[in-house]
């Protein structure tokens, strides 16, 4: 529910911060063999850093920069916007309207889905059961505005941004196989119902849409600046952290157009807890002429138990079925035609203990496979399991 009841008594700054440090022993395989050679080991420990600022009553100001991640070692800043919870104006029509109101508008992660709430970001792992996100990870940043409606359990949000991870004022490119040259503006919404029914009891259903017609350089399932907490797994010998940055996760490439649809719905009962996504997504890059389609659908069942719940065991099975974009083999002409849908799936067995609030001790052992991969493809056949432990301080 929105909190309209705090005072405001002057401007104030108040800093939070993200670390997180982890042990991998992943171990992966291939048809092909030609993979990374791993071992073992620590890590890059990933730093955040957020900034709120309350600038006047019912206005706050957010920065959040990734002070260290695995794609950027050096500090980064991810995004800001200011919310407007109250506005500046007299009268009982702005007040009516603000009891159930919330204005966002900056460069921000933009509100598609509820997996982004449960997602680790650079190092702000604390508030994810397991160690990694998603195969197929939406998350962006994109330059926009969002209109939040929360009353009586009920919600909706309509959104409206760039449909990129940056500004952009470039003209685009026409095509062979695609002339149009106009940029549109992505835009998305969200809707859905969310309330504690008792003591033990809380139910949250949401549904969000996002589309964005003709983008510069759409990333709904790239934008991560961060990477991936499997560091290294199923990526050739020779690559670097800072080029394969998102191991073990499965981008779909619809880089100029996409239509995205996610369900999620969340139950708590005393201290059982079921979180579910369904997605179905399409759409295609500038080279392409027909929307090729993915899907997927994850499921976690987290138990926590203990006097303030502060230890948890948790299981998440995660699958993806998409078609890969047409590429051109080594000395094809023309481009090979992938016609059969691939496959990702993912098994992961979470533990974890809050020694306070703040403070998160977790590991995981996962298992993911690849199947259906062309035979050209150096991913045919493969398969990566193992386990990563975490070391999380987040306040």
């Amino acid at each position: 529910p929105k909190d309209t009841n705090v005072v405001f008594e002057r401007l104030k700054v108040q800093f939070g911060a993200g670390f997180t440090q982890s042990f991998q022993g992943l171990k992966h395989e291939n048809t092909s063999g030609g993979l990374y050679k791993m071992s073992p080991g620590f890590n890059t420990a990933n730093a955040n850093l957020f900034m709120d600022v309350q600038l006047a009553d019912g206005i706050l100001l957010n920065v959040t920069s990734y002070l260290s991640a695995r794609h950027h070692n050096e500090t980064w800043v991810k995004g800001g916007y200011i919310q407007f919870d109250k506005l500046p104006f007299k009268g009982q029509i702005w007040e009516n309207i603000m009891k159930v109101t919330t204005l966002k508008i900056g460069h921000m992660e933009i509100n598609y889905g509820d997996q982004h709430f449960r997602r680790s970001d650079g190092a702000q792992t604390i508030y994810n059961p397991f160690i990694e996100n998603y195969i197929m990870d939406a998350f962006t940043t994109e330059i926009g505005a969002e209109v939040l409606v929360r009353k009586s359990g009920l919600f909706g949000l309509v959104g409206v941004s760039n449909g990129m991870i940056k500004g952009n004022i470039d003209s685009l490119v026409a095509t062979s196989q695609d002339a149009n040259i106009h940029k549109s503006p992505a835009v998305y919404l969200k809707g859905g119902f969310d309330k504690q029914l008792s003591d033990v009891l809380r139910i949250r259903f949401a549904a969000s849409y996002y589309t964005n017609k003709s983008s510069g350089g759409q990333t709904l399932y790239g934008g991560d600046r961060t990477g991936s907490n499997y560091f290294m797994v199923m990526e050739k010998a020779g690559s670097t952290y800072l080029a394969n940055a998102f191991s073990g996760r499965l981008n779909p490439g619809f880089s100029k157009k996409v239509d995205a649809l996610q369900l999620n719905g969340f139950v708590k009962a005393l201290g059982l807890e079921l979180f579910g996504t369904y997605e179905a997504t399409k759409g295609r890059t500038n080279k392409e002429t027909a929307d090729r389609k993915a899907k997927q659908y994850a499921i976690d069942a987290i138990y926590r138990f203990g006097k303030a719940e502060n230890l948890f065991l948790g299981v998440r099975y995660n699958a993806v079925t998409a078609r890969l974009a047409n590429v051109a083999a080594a000395g094809t002409i023309p481009a090979i035609i992938y016609t059969d849908d691939i496959k990702v799936n993912r098994i992961a067995f979470g533990a974890g203990w809050f020694l306070t609030k703040n403070i998160l001790l977790k590991g995981e052992y996962v298992k993911q496979q690849f199947k259906d991969f062309p035979v050209t493809d150096y991913r045919n056949g493969g398969e990566f399991s193992g386990y990563v432990i975490q070391a999380v301080v987040g306040f």
